[in-house]
């Protein structure tokens, strides 16, 4: 029973970098060119690959589907964070933050999904090459991003379901710039918080540290095919067919592991939203980086793609006659 005094929160406040704020104007400049900078390298990912055809092969259509989950994901939370920078007071609706939360989730559990099946993506190439075509056809390509996909959903649903159903009777002051499980917790009333706290808790550690045994054992196949390969040129064309794969890996659990494993300590709110940041704005700034650099095919197809661009542009402008731009 909620006592005389206590009323039921409508909206909460995201206090965000509000600790610092003399850092604001940087921290939104900062942010929003790495915004910028992560769109415009997914979307040139996804664009390439649908423009050249010899790129229409499942490692680059399962980066494709990562590509769209990390735009997925940022939309869902740095705009709303850019915008909170420049404001005063930053309310948001109880619906808005389900919401937020959900698709947080999902798009961020789609993620670790995903590149657990690009790791069996790489396990069947290295390890199983006759029979990739079969393992990885078209279709069963499609069902595993699918799956990847309804999973990620499932976890954003059971998540955003079990933390919504608490009671939030006030304080309504999240110490984050989203919508994130830990400061909501902190904010519910009632006898379950701990329950749900414990199992939401458990529910996303299981989920990550099964992902990352998968990729684990993907990893362990990987490397006694490689060191079965008689040739060092053939060892290192193999192993470098993996290389950006790996390194997003390390990157994604290595900042998850810091946020879901960390101690709590009392003095650790300020902490906790710079933490935030690593996963939600560095983790998928890097990501486009580390797949076109890591990945010479793409990278020279995307080199075509935006030159044909800038080309195709110059013709509409009138600067290109007879083939040649700018004259």
């Amino acid at each position: 029973m909620l006592g005389p005094n206590r009323t039921f929160v409508s909206e909460f406040i995201l206090l965000g970098f509000s600790t610092f704020p003399h850092l604001q104007p940087v921290l939104f400049l900062l942010f929003l060119l790495m915004y910028l900078f992560t769109l415009l390298g997914n979307l040139l990912i996804l664009t390439t690959v649908w423009a050249e055809r010899s790129l229409r092969t499942p490692m680059h259509l399962l980066l494709c589907a990562l590509s769209a989950s990390e735009v997925l994901y940022t939309f869902a939370i740095i705009p709303r964070m850019l915008a909170d920078l420049l404001s005063a007071r930053r309310p948001i609706a109880f619906l808005a933050c389900a919401s937020q939360m959900f698709f947080s989730f999902t798009f961020g559990f789609t993620h670790s999904f995903l590149l657990t099946v690009m790791g069996y993506d790489r396990y069947v190439a290295i390890g199983h090459p006759l029979r990739y075509n079969v393992f990885m056809s078209p279709r069963g390509c499609a069902c595993l991003v699918a799956w990847s996909w309804a999973g990620g959903s499932v976890m954003g649903l059971v998540v955003t379901t079990a933390v919504f159903h608490l009671t939030f009777c006030g304080p309504n002051e999240v110490h984050h710039f989203f919508c994130h499980v830990p400061p909501l917790v902190k904010l519910a009333c009632g006898g379950d918080v701990s329950t749900v706290a414990l199992g939401v808790g458990l529910v996303c550690i299981t989920a990550l540290l099964g992902c990352c045994l998968l990729i684990l054992l993907s990893y362990a196949s990987i490397l006694a095919s490689i060191l079965r390969i008689p040739s060092a040129e053939g060892r290192h064309k193999a192993f470098s067919t993996c290389a950006s794969h790996l390194t997003m890996v390390v990157v994604h659990y290595g900042f998850a592991s810091v946020v879901y494993l960390k101690s709590k300590g009392p003095q650790s709110l300020e902490g906790d939203t710079l933490m935030g940041v690593t996963y939600t704005v560095l983790t998928p700034f890097l990501s486009p980086i580390i797949f076109s650099l890591r990945n010479k095919e793409l990278k020279s197809a995307m080199k075509r793609t935006f030159l044909s661009g800038i080309l195709l542009w110059g013709s509409r402008r009138g600067w290109c006659h007879g083939g040649e731009c700018g004259g």
